[in-house]
């Protein structure tokens, strides 16, 4: 905080120390300027930006997990659990199934093990539509049930402490 003082003095200061004069506000009276590393500036800005965006889209994530049609057992189960970590920490996540040589002929054991895939994680996501074949694959979309766990839920409605008893009308005297 130097005050205000003439510009050709700022200039000669700034110069001195190998620095850039900006202007940082040009509409406030009289114009506020700084004397900084314009180039270190520009960086830092850039790079408050990329972290933003970066935060930003992280709602938008979308997960693939690869299968092929002889998967083990051990290798399928663990590739459910992270499918089902994925849904559950709110991220999509696409099911692909690639078929290989011979394999092209027996797509039903491909679509046998989407279908797996689709029940062993149906109680914490639902489909965006049937499995679908493109080209040699089989490819399923998984979303998330309901809102995202790891987020803030929004709490039940109570229920009503005094309810009300039910009213029967009285049969008319016959």
């Amino acid at each position: 905080m130097l005050g205000v003082i003439p510009i050709e003095e700022a200039l000669r200061l700034s110069r001195e120390q190998n620095l850039d004069l900006v202007e940082i506000s040009p509409n406030a009276e009289p114009p506020v300027c700084r004397i900084m590393d314009f180039g270190k500036y520009k960086y830092e800005v850039n790079r408050k930006e990329r972290q933003a965006r970066k935060h930003g889209q992280h709602a938008a994530d979308l997960k693939e997990i690869k299968f092929h049609a002889n998967v083990g057992d051990h290798d399928y189960e663990t590739k459910v659990r992270h499918i089902r970590e994925f849904l559950t920490d709110g991220h999509k996540v696409k099911t692909s199934l690639f078929l290989r040589g011979r394999e092209n002929i027996h797509r039903e054991l491909g679509y046998a093990v989407i279908n797996r895939v689709v029940k062993d994680c149906e109680s914490v996501s639902t489909t965006e539509g049937p499995p679908r074949a493109l080209g040699s694959s089989i490819i399923v979309m998984l979303s998330p049930k309901g809102a995202r766990v790891s987020g803030p839920s929004t709490p039940a409605p109570a229920a009503n402490p005094f309810p009300m008893p039910a009213i029967t009308p009285k049969p008319p005297n016959a």
